[in-house]
């Protein structure tokens, strides 16, 4: 009888990994800590000639790059052939694809992105779609796009961005926003209760998030109104705009947050994506 064996998430095997050689450099004895450290260094060559050996199989035999495609997509596999420089797919084809994943996103409030090139480490993009006074939202680079990128070809070390319009404020701004860190992703499930032309809050991560769907998209923004700081709650859109409940203000879903009554105010969009089996996941900026 086959025995099932639970596999534990690429990156829990990787952050192992990490800890590992970090606890092999604060060895006390240097007899033991330089074996160690050359064991894991012989071990790395005799599996990446292996791996080299595969790959130069599956080349030979892979006439139409399904099977490269499909050993390139698995997390785990990928991270090891990016370990030995081994990995099947150009790296300018998988930062394209890693776009692909949030094009939806920005598709969304009016803007998108464009793959300029790749030159060595650096991946440069260009923004495009603009929103007339749009705050800046730094989360949806940083977390949207450069994660993405970064998770698909890890040996990207800078993601560079232009807009497409400089002189007038655009939909993405890349400023540094005050006061955030960084962030991750956080999954929020299908919304399956959220119907067309609805407004629903739900906690995620700590926060109050408010999900709005029409025209059978989805989208997100923080939950607090900027003109009075009341929590927004669940309800109907009228005509694509939220209506604060403690001071009437309006905000435009479908135009960044956009304030209707009160043009120079916005909602704070939340980066939002949503994968092919429905369920929802949200870029949350961690606090500096």
């Amino acid at each position: 009888m086959a025995v099932s064996v639970e596999r534990r998430p690429a990156a829990e095997l990787v952050a192992d990994v990490e800890r590992g050689l970090e606890q092999l450099e604060t060895l006390p004895d240097p007899v033991a800590r330089t074996t160690a450290t050359e064991v894991v260094a012989a071990l790395l060559e005799l599996y990446g000639a292996g791996l080299e050996r595969i790959v130069e199989e599956v080349a030979a035999r892979d006439a139409d790059g399904a099977l490269a495609q499909a050993l390139g997509s698995d997390e785990l596999v990928s991270h090891l052939l990016l370990l030995h420089g081994l990995h099947p797919v150009p790296v300018a084809h998988r930062v394209s694809q890693a776009l692909e994943e949030v094009r939806p996103y920005l598709e969304s409030h009016g803007g998108d992105v464009a793959l300029l090139e790749v030159e060595g480490a650096v991946a440069r993009l260009r923004l495009q779609g603009s929103c007339s006074g749009c705050p800046s939202s730094t989360m949806t680079l940083k977390l949207a796009i450069e994660n993405a990128i970064r998770k698909a070809a890890p040996e990207i070390e800078e993601v560079m961005a232009v807009d497409e319009a400089p002189a007038s404020a655009p939909l993405l701004q890349i400023d540094v926003m005050p006061g955030v860190a960084g962030g991750e992703w956080t999954m929020v499930g299908g919304l399956p209760d959220l119907s067309d032309g609805r407004v629903a809050i739900r906690p995620v991560g700590g926060r109050s998030i408010a999900f709005a769907r029409f025209g059978g998209r989805l989208y997100a923004y923080a939950s607090s109104c900027p003109e009075c700081g009341s929590a927004l709650g669940d309800g109907e859109l009228e005509a694509g705009a939220i209506a604060c409940p403690g001071c009437g203000e309006r905000f435009d879903v479908l135009r960044a947050g956009r304030g209707l009554d009160s043009p120079e105010r916005y909602l704070d969009p939340v980066p939002l994506l949503v994968g092919e089996d429905g369920l929802v996941k949200v870029a949350l900026a961690v606090p500096a």
